[in-house]
């Protein structure tokens, strides 16, 4: 489901999530502090920051397709599967031309923490299958 168990998304309560189809628990929150504002997410002891523009611009993206858009979730190092969420949020074509993940190496996964976040905050809802999972704009 994806939907924060706990707390408000600062780095002193972050929002306690799972990925979809519930394989992995992770933290989330935003710090607009750093420049660029980041979304800062924790999985285990690793820890990846995307753009915090992603949030808005996602939601944008996913209102304009106007129905279920697929994850498609990937690493870094793997090519993302034309028209999913993980595609746009790696594509020369979105808000900043590219990566909203800024840690080489660890930019990918974006279609994994990032659509969680977004329902959290009542802008999508995320199918919560055990894979091929999509969401959409609400």
């Amino acid at each position: 489901m994806g939907k924060a168990t706990a707390g408000d998304g600062t780095r002193e309560s972050p929002w306690q999530l799972t990925t979809p189809g519930g394989k992995a628990a992770y933290e989330a929150f935003r710090d607009p502090t750093l420049d660029p504002p980041v979304l800062v997410v924790r999985a285990g002891k690793t820890e990846l920051r995307y753009r915090l523009q992603a949030i808005d611009d996602l939601h944008a993206m996913l209102k304009r397709a106007g129905d279920w858009v697929a994850l498609g979730g990937a690493d870094e190092q793997k090519r993302a599967a034309e028209g999913t969420v993980e595609a746009w949020g790696r594509s020369a074509a979105n808000p900043v031309r590219g990566w909203y993940g800024l840690k080489k190496g660890l930019r990918g996964r974006f279609a994994v923490y990032v659509p969680p976040v977004l329902e959290t905050l009542g802008l999508a809802e995320v199918e919560d299958n055990p894979r091929n999972n999509r969401m959409r704009a609400v």
